[in-house]
């Protein structure tokens, strides 16, 4: 085999190993995608930190409730959404298929169900704010179901991308397994 600064074998240019040298597609889908999906997983988080943090300051009264308003219903399910991302991550090392189909179906049940759920839940109080201008309830001077429609959007996408790409991934990882028990 060729080497990148050693010698190459006797009686070859090495351009008889090219094909060799280069990695699998598959391989450089699933390092591309893990990497597109940690991303992802990251903007989560910080949402996810955002409404926890939300919770608490309201919960624990910390600031005025004409502040930060007390949250939603479907804010309390939607801090379950945290478990999908977990075990996404969790199946990266070893290509844990099992656990990536978890992810996915949970994300199913704990984050994208929830937030379908928060715009049916806040959609009578939008409708409210946008025919006669009443807000009720602020976060820091801004309506607050400006702001969680805001948040529900932005979530909507992430979690849509991450399905998105954990699908491509399993679908990588079909393909390297499906190859290996061909040989």
């Amino acid at each position: 085999m060729a080497s990148r600064g050693g010698p190459r074998a006797a009686g070859t240019d090495g351009s008889d190993y090219r094909h060799r040298e280069r990695v699998a597609s598959h391989y450089q889908m699933s390092v591309a995608l893990k990497s597109e999906i940690k991303k992802l997983t990251y903007v989560h988080m910080g949402l996810w930190l955002l409404l926890l943090a939300q919770m608490c300051v309201g919960h624990l009264k910390l600031l005025p409730h004409d502040r930060v308003a007390m949250p939603y219903q479907w804010e309390y399910p939607y801090l379950l959404s945290i478990l999908p991302s977990l075990l996404g991550l969790l199946s990266f090392p070893r290509n844990n298929i099992s656990y990536l189909v978890l992810s996915m179906i949970s994300a199913g049940l704990f984050s994208v169900a929830p937030l379908i759920y928060g715009a049916m839940e806040m959609f009578p109080m939008a409708q409210q704010l946008y025919r006669h201008g009443k807000a009720y309830r602020f976060i820091f001077g801004f309506s607050a179901v400006s702001v969680m429609y805001l948040v529900v959007v932005v979530a909507a996408q992430v979690h849509g991308w991450q399905l998105y790409y954990s699908k491509k991934l399993l679908d990588s990882w079909f393909t390297s397994t499906q190859e290996k028990k061909k040989k």
